[in-house]
């Protein structure tokens, strides 16, 4: 028993570790290159645009069979992808330190497509790996130790960091010196993956298929990508302008903002299906087992709906939240960071925590419904920010302090009102994350993990990565206060939908958290 212990602790400290690793580099492609473009003057609806730099993220499963079917000589399955996927974003992270936006935007944003491809892709490795090594009773605590793991990277890369680039009240680092740190972190973490990680039992292992037609069907999937890029380029452009012209009259900035807008969304459509189209000709089969394995699930397509929506009003909601407390509200980098991140982790942490010893009592179905009706009603936290005035319930004063990683040079005021909206934020979404990432590990398989996780997760990112665009767009069009509004009134369909599917949540909820699947 006590073997078992210290083996099982073992683990949950290897998840929380993994968990660290996979948050660091999202705000990295997100919250904190949004202040580093606000700072170098780039307009919001260019930002808007660049946080399509997470597009790998909704495209991920397309990659995950490989990282399924083969194993990096000498490290075993999972870890030799995770030191691989680590030590290029260390790699990226640091040429992005040696950029300028403002300079060379389109360098720069290419430079964040890599970081987001290589991020994506070590969460393919870190969700199969967690999904693999828990077992079924240990979902809901190593859901919350990984999302505490997760949302601590966050708080370094995306509040901490704004604290050191305070010229004022913190360290006046420049984005450039913050990003070649946060290489070395992730260099750090990748020889933690190297040397502590436990093994993943062979028998986890997917049945072998043709590895030439592996190949071969991941390249055609590439070239149907590329082919869809092209045809939206070529005609979906014109379409959409052409189905547009009748609302703007005369045409003005706003009409070339929603044309793009409309041609993305019809790229999408058209990619898609082309995608997937030719991995079936091209017998992609891991690609092709796994994904089948999975909609043999009875209410598989439900799920997928379900999955895209429950997060849909935070994606909405924190989509430009930087920007709008930098611009919009007119809050210093540092109070921002100390808000949003330093004071915030005990609320991260409390919400991971809660949430995932809620589970323990609620089960899953109660939990979701619970902490998504929690991460709906703190939208409504921004909304009251973005109608007031700042100081509006009044602030305190944070002495300077210097704890080794951050500083603040001088007394920084702290305002109350944002400290409520960011505290409301930050617990629900602990709560609301430790819930979906153990309602997501219940509808996989372990021979197809890598593959089912990042189809499901990238259906679940498909809200944070496609919302940016059309959210900077409205923001122009209607002002904050109603596009906060908006936000929390898009949260409900999926509360509706998981009502709906009541029983069929409750089904994956079994003893031991077993979910029936067929191989």
């Amino acid at each position: 028993m006590a073997d078992f212990r210290r083996t099982a602790f073992w683990r949950m400290a290897m998840i929380w570790m993994l968990g660290f690793a996979s948050g660091l580099p999202l705000a990295l492609s997100g919250t904190a290159m949004q202040a580093w473009l606000t700072v170098d003057g780039i307009d919001i609806a260019t930002i808007g645009f660049l946080s399509l730099v997470g597009l790998p993220y909704t495209f991920k499963f397309l990659w995950a069979p490989l990282m399924d079917r083969f194993e990096l000589p000498l490290l075993g399955r999972r870890r030799g992808w995770l030191v691989l996927t680590q030590l290029g974003l260390a790699l990226m992270l640091a040429l992005m330190s040696g950029s300028s936006p403002s300079a060379d935007v389109q360098s720069f944003a290419l430079l964040a497509v890599l970081v987001a491809f290589l991020s994506a892709s070590q969460d393919v490795v870190v969700d199969a790996y967690r999904t693999d090594v828990l077992r079924p009773e240990e979902r809901g605590l190593g859901s919350s130790l990984g999302v505490f793991g997760y949302r601590l990277a966050m708080i370094l890369s995306g509040g901490i960091a704004m604290v050191w680039a305070d010229p004022v009240s913190g360290n006046a680092w420049s984005w450039n010196t913050i990003y070649m740190v946060m290489a070395a972190v992730m260099a750090g973490a990748a020889v933690l993956s190297l040397l502590l990680l436990p093994p993943v039992a062979s028998e986890n292992a997917v049945p072998h298929s043709n590895a030439a037609n592996d190949v071969k069907g991941f390249i055609a999937v590439l070239l149907a990508v590329a082919v869809g890029y092209q045809l939206t380029v070529r005609f979906g452009s014109p379409l959409a302008d052409a189905l547009l012209s009748p609302l703007f009259t005369p045409a003005g900035p706003d009409k070339k903002k929603w044309v793009d807008l409309v041609t993305l969304l019809m790229g999408v459509a058209v990619t898609l299906p082309l995608a997937w189209w030719a991995a079936k000709r091209a017998k992609f089969e891991t690609l092709n087992h796994s994904l089948g394995n999975y909609f043999r699930m009875e209410g598989a397509a439900a799920f997928l709906t379900f999955i895209i929506l429950y997060k849909l009003g935070d994606a909405f909601a924190g989509a430009l939240t930087t920007t709008f407390l930098l611009k919009g509200m007119g809050f210093a980098p540092a109070e921002i960071g100390v808000v949003n991140k330093v004071i915030g982790i005990w609320l991260t942490i409390f919400g991971a925590l809660a949430g995932g010893a809620l589970m323990m009592r609620l089960g899953l179905y109660r939990s979701l419904l619970l902490f998504g009706v929690l991460q709906l009603a703190s939208n409504l936290g921004f909304w009251l920010v973005s109608v007031s005035t700042k100081g509006a319930w009044g602030g305190f004063a944070l002495p300077a302090f210097d704890w080794w990683i951050v500083s603040l040079k001088e007394v920084t005021l702290v305002d109350n009102l944002l400290l409520f909206a960011v505290g409301i934020e930050n617990v629900s979404g602990g709560m609301g994350t430790a819930a979906f990432v153990a309602f997501l590990m219940s509808l996989c398989n372990q021979r197809f993990s890598a593959t089912q996780f990042a189809l499901l997760s990238a259906l679940a990112a498909v809200g944070r990565v496609w919302v940016g665009p059309l959210a900077g767009v409205l923001v122009e069009s209607i002002g904050w206060p109603v596009f906060f509004l908006f936000s929390t009134a898009v949260a409900a369909p999926g509360l509706a939908m998981l009502l709906w599917m009541k029983a069929r949540v409750e089904a994956l909820d079994l003893p031991k958290g077993a979910v029936a699947l067929d191989d």
